[in-house]
């Protein structure tokens, strides 16, 4: 019995999320709409551990909204869906908006039939609701981004590490290692400020276990692939939070039409610097530059439509890890412009400027691995 109760101690002590149960559950696919989405809205972030040598996760000071961002109601970082501000917005969700789904290659979005203010309060009570605080808004640039929350799905037997599975003999568990997902939602205003259009993006980064067997046994959190069904079932409740029928939302994602597809090549521009070239005009290029940001989670400090350009906070590779990039405020990050101009009749360019003006050799590199990873995005 004493030996029993030692394993149960061992198993709470390795900090990993097991959950009791007997049987196996047979995994079934789930059709949009039905998929049970929970997140742990009462855990901050705190157990990432970087190595010293990187940049240690923001979201070690989750929730914290006051320290992040200015100018917003504290109201936000509160998780109960019966509080004020989803009562305050009840009456407007009660009536169906004019909501389009539209889609071109993986991108897909929303054109919503009301001003950008009005998507905007909605849309953080939409985060609030799924127990996310907003770590970052831009207002002036329609863009806010929620802090890193915890979600715990089960992982496969076999990539489990000796620990681990010795635990799983012992004990009827299933155990798992976390996933951390943030949320980036996107407003632009179109149809001379009357409509939106609006954008969602997933980053998610998972916990997974290195030297698996060894005595130094040991687990490291690194970038995730995109779970692209659970950004696009995320697009769903916004869809139907905003107010639209559920299964008109369901039917319109699954039956969105291709807009156009995305031809994009890449070479050498000014100063040896990248550039990309689309066959599309500058409004359509802008709009995919700017998911294509969404995607690989990057900083937007300020972006000019009429001049087309995005400016843009990087930390080069040569500067700092993935890590560092994906998680940290306080990584080495540089500002650099992304120009986006049309040449000819449906023949749009996209330059990186870096705004130091160094012609670095580090920085011309640079700009070819990141607007390669950008073409990578079509």
């Amino acid at each position: 019995m004493l030996a029993k109760l030692s394993i149960i101690f061992l198993a709470l002590s390795l900090g990993g999320c097991i959950s009791l149960g007997g049987d196996e559950k047979v995994e079934k696919q789930t059709v949009l709409g039905e998929r049970d989405i929970k997140y742990y809205s009462n855990k901050t972030v705190t157990s990432l551990e970087i190595p010293p040598d990187l940049t240690s996760p923001s979201s070690q000071n989750a929730f914290k909204l006051s320290e992040y961002v200015s100018n917003i109601q504290e109201d936000t970082i509160s998780f109960s869906k019966k509080d004020n501000a989803i009562k305050e917005t009840s009456s407007i969700l009660g009536t169906t908006s004019g909501i389009e789904v539209k889609k071109s290659g993986n991108r897909r979005w929303l054109l919503v039939d009301q001003k950008p203010d009005a998507v905007w309060n909605l849309s953080k009570s939409f985060f609030k609701s799924n127990g996310f605080a907003i770590k970052k808004t831009n207002k002036k640039i329609g863009l806010m981004e929620t802090d890193f929350l915890e979600n715990h799905p089960e992982i496969p037997d076999q990539s489990l590490g000796v620990i681990r599975s010795m635990l799983q003999k012992q004990m009827a568990t299933k155990y798992t290692l976390p996933i951390v997902d943030k949320y980036r939602i996107r407003i632009e205003p179109t149809d001379n400020g009357n409509r939106s259009e609006v954008y969602l993006s997933l980053t998610s980064m998972e916990e997974v276990i290195t030297k698996k067997g060894g005595n130094d046994e040991s687990t490291i959190w690194q970038s995730r692939p995109k779970d692209q069904a659970l950004e696009t079932e995320m697009l769903y409740l916004l869809m139907t939070f905003l107010g639209s029928d559920h299964a008109v939302a369901r039917e319109k994602i699954i039956q969105a039409k291709e807009e156009q597809k995305i031809t994009v090549t890449q070479s050498k521009g000014v100063n040896g610097y990248a550039k990309l070239t689309f066959l599309l005009n500058q409004y359509d290029t802008w709009g995919n530059i700017g998911w294509a940001l969404d995607q690989l989670n990057v900083d937007v400090e300020d972006k000019d439509v009429k001049e087309g350009s995005f400016y843009i906070n990087l930390a080069r590779t040569e500067d700092k890890g993935i890590f560092s990039r994906l998680f940290g405020d306080d990584a080495i990050k540089k500002s650099f412009q992304i120009l986006v101009r049309q040449t000819e009749s449906n023949i749009t360019e996209v330059y990186f400027n870096a705004l130091s003006e160094e012609n670095e050799q580090e920085t011309i590199d640079f700009s070819h691995e990141f607007l390669g990873n950008i073409a990578k995005q079509f």
